[in-house]
């Protein structure tokens, strides 16, 4: 809810969070790379503060760039193992909860393997860090295309 160019504070972010709860809203999506990790901060902390972390659906999606300091390391973004391994443990501590119900990707990332990035997403249910997966902005076909499936789209 945090807004992504900083302009809504987090004590109206939580109020409108618990505004849209109240009105039967149980899904909440956010993103690692929204205004740096804040929108995950904030809306961690309006669960918390509320109560409400088991009645709401929570997803976050990983891909961006969130070493924007560190020019020497090449797995500082995407869809790499390293990469979503690492950044759902920091959305996990913004998000002050033990799981994400819906961790997506958040973009392609076409130099890397595809089943690199699903063993490691896999990995995460098995550690009961995920419970469910998907995709943002990634078309399903692609997903399917890339595992050596062939997807005839009408």
């Amino acid at each position: 809810m945090h807004d992504v160019r900083g302009k809504t504070s987090p004590d109206d972010s939580y109020k409108i969070i618990d505004r849209a709860i109240s009105a039967g809203i149980n899904f909440l999506d956010t993103a690692n790379v929204y205004n740096d990790g804040s929108s995950e901060e904030v809306t961690g902390e309006a669960l918390k503060r509320n109560g409400h972390r088991h009645h709401i659906v929570l997803a976050t999606k990983v891909h961006g760039n969130m070493h924007k300091g560190d020019t020497l390391d090449p797995n500082q973004w995407g869809n790499s193992r390293r990469q979503i391994m690492e950044q759902c443990d920091a959305s996990l501590k913004r998000l002050k909860t033990d799981w994400i119900d819906l961790y997506q990707i958040h973009r392609p990332h076409v130099d890397c393997p595809i089943d690199e990035t699903l063993r490691a997403l896999d990995d995460l249910i098995c550690a009961g860090k995920v419970r469910y997966i998907g995709t943002s902005t990634f078309a399903a076909c692609r997903w399917w295309n890339r595992c050596g499936c062939r997807i005839d789209i009408i």
